[in-house]
């Protein structure tokens, strides 16, 4: 008489080649979800032949757990153990009302109003503003915002560009690059009563009126390499002044190397008296930005910087304060200086420029 055996454990998990490499793939990959990777090592444990308990007592779950996995596993293999949909309200936002929303916003405007709120969108499409709010998260539509921009008519354009930028990613060698501006009247402003400092729960806050205390003007120089800037404030902006400035860069950078200056177009960096002072003076080499196109020199980048961190919210009682404070701040980038780092090809905004030109051509207007 014989009798049927009745097949292990180990039998009955027996997993093929590409269900183990799915399951080890599942257990060990840290962006699994983890209720996932615990079911595939519950399964690859027992496929060893372990029991319930023993699986259980292993991965520190309840026999529960393990045996209604296992039970998953061998009705449906692979796709017993992935979550199945969980019930929920059906969805009332169908996608031809997220393209209505979408295009109302792009292609419309409200009545009375330049631009459209989630309230006046809303409202106009009877929709909740929740729910006209999550469509312009997901499609990156925000109307409340402008920016500006102006396109250089300069007719040495492209040229420039590519000398400038040429500039910035291929430096010559034995050569200095110099980005050289003026902050032209910059104001020594003082608020009207003393500043009501920041506090848990409370921001600084000061008064919206102040008093003018006189203006100064910065001659700055960035160093492209380096990233450090050689400054100078002066009571006027005039061409007399920027030759101090560029005796005070030809003492500062060694007599065997060479100087590109990046400049603007001033009138004041192309007088007589400028121009005689850099024919006695042939290592220096003047590079112009394109007009209407300042985004080029990169100390107005550092510019920005102090405005941001020492101008905008500083409070000084006179123009020497001024020129303290924003002496204090070049000290402090020149201890710890940080060059930018000029990313973007002449052809990649060549070809960007060249985007712009094509939709506003398409564009009707």
């Amino acid at each position: 008489m014989t009798t049927e055996k009745t097949p292990s454990a180990a039998s009955r998990h027996a997993l093929s080649v590409e269900e183990r490499e799915a399951l080890e793939r599942w257990a060990r990959r840290p962006k699994t979800a983890q209720g996932l990777a615990l079911r595939s090592r519950i399964i690859l444990a027992s496929a060893e032949g372990g029991s319930d308990i023993a699986v259980a007592a292993q991965l520190k779950v309840t026999r529960g757990t393990v045996g209604r996995w296992r039970r998953r596993f061998l009705d449906k293999r692979l796709e017993g153990l992935l979550d199945e949909p969980r019930p929920g309200a059906p969805r009332k936002i169908q996608d031809a009302h997220v393209e209505a929303v979408v295009a109302r916003t792009l292609e419309s405007v409200p009545k009375g109003a330049t631009h459209w709120s989630t309230r006046l969108l809303a409202t106009e499409m009877g929709m909740s503003q929740s729910a006209v709010a999550r469509i312009w998260r997901a499609f990156g539509l925000k109307p409340h915002r402008a920016e500006t921009f102006k396109l250089s008519k300069d007719p040495l354009f492209v040229e420039k560009v590519r000398d400038i930028v040429g500039l910035y990613m291929s430096p010559p060698e034995r050569a200095v690059v110099l980005c050289v501006d003026e902050k032209s009247q910059i104001q020594a402003l003082d608020r009207t009563q003393p500043l009501l400092p920041l506090g848990p729960g409370i921001v600084e806050r000061h008064t919206h009126d102040y008093v003018r205390h006189g203006t100064t003007s910065l001659f700055a120089a960035l160093d492209t390499r380096t990233g450090e800037v050689l400054g100078q404030c002066h009571a006027r902006h005039r061409a007399q002044e920027f030759k101090k400035f560029l005796d005070t860069i030809d003492e500062h950078v060694p007599t065997h190397l060479e100087v590109h200056l990046v400049l603007d177009n001033l009138s004041t960096h192309k007088t007589p008296a400028i121009k005689r002072w850099l024919l006695k003076r042939p290592r220096f080499h003047l590079h112009f930005t394109p007009t209407s196109a300042s985004w080029l020199n990169l100390v107005e980048r550092w510019f920005g910087l102090l405005t941001e961190r020492q101008l905008r919210r500083g409070t000084h009682r006179s123009t020497r304060a001024l020129e303290e404070a924003i002496k204090r701040y070049i000290a402090h980038t020149n201890d710890n200086p940080k060059p930018f780092v000029w990313t973007k090809s002449a052809d990649d905004i060549l070809e960007s420029l060249a985007r712009y030109c094509r939709r506003i051509s398409d564009s009707g207007h």
